[in-house]
């Protein structure tokens, strides 16, 4: 079993630069704020005006502390976005923020890091998981090679893809209202409705990614085609 997990030095500086960083920015905040407060020009002097009307040094230490406070909550997130490894000869568990996803070795077409993604395909170059996250994609190719896995430098299959336009003849309906309901989760910011329907498009053997909000597809092979690919 090979364990991947961030660094200790990468985690203390997150929890150490992020809290800090943010003290610096808070106190940087409270000296500028009768300047900026006085420009009739600058944008969005509410916040300086009212840092700049507090008295000292209640105005300074609640700046720096409120900076401090930000810094821990990013901190926070960012421990939430690492994704965690146990990887062995038969199956693979990763872990982003306390869920579990596995894999299976056997059902493994192919592995690989698309962007800040993990992306494991079956044998029918079906999609079977993306999982969005913080890793190190040198350790995990390393992780997923000791154990055999079929960890590739890219997405395989990326020239398959093409943009979806509403109505192409590729794709029947069902997948266009799938498709045309998840580029409005997208425009909207709902990140767990387009990972269902992504699912759901999955489910008609249609793979999609997205580029700057623009949806591209392609079709999982049958298995006839799989079979002759191998």
């Amino acid at each position: 079993m090979t364990r991947v997990a961030p660094t200790t030095g990468a985690r203390a500086f997150v929890w150490a630069g992020f809290p800090v960083l943010g003290a610096v920015l808070g106190w940087l905040l409270d000296a500028v704020a009768d300047w900026v407060a006085a420009l009739p020009w600058a944008p969005v002097q509410g916040p300086f005006r009212l840092l700049a009307s507090l008295p000292e040094p209640q105005a300074t230490i609640g700046a720096t502390v409120l900076g401090l406070l930000a810094g821990l909550l990013l901190a926070r997130l960012a421990e939430r976005d690492y994704v965690y490894a146990a990887v062995g000869p038969d199956l693979a568990t990763l872990t982003r923020d306390g869920r579990d996803h596995l894999l299976h070795r056997p059902a493994i077409g192919a592995v690989f890091a698309d962007g800040g993604h993990l992306v494991a395909l079956g044998h029918r170059t079906e999609e079977l998981l993306r999982l969005k996250g913080d890793f190190d994609g040198a350790r995990f190719a390393a992780a997923f090679r000791a154990h055999g896995y079929p960890w590739r430098d890219g997405d395989p299959h990326a020239k398959e893809y093409r943009r979806w336009v509403d109505g192409l003849p590729a794709l029947d309906a069902a997948a266009h209202a799938l498709l045309k309901a998840r580029a409005h989760a997208l425009r909207k910011g709902r990140a767990a409705d387009a990972a269902q329907l992504r699912e759901e498009l999955a489910a008609l053997g249609v793979v999609v990614r997205e580029e700057k909000k623009e949806q591209y597809f392609r079709r999982a092979q049958d298995g006839a085609a799989a079979e002759q690919e191998v």
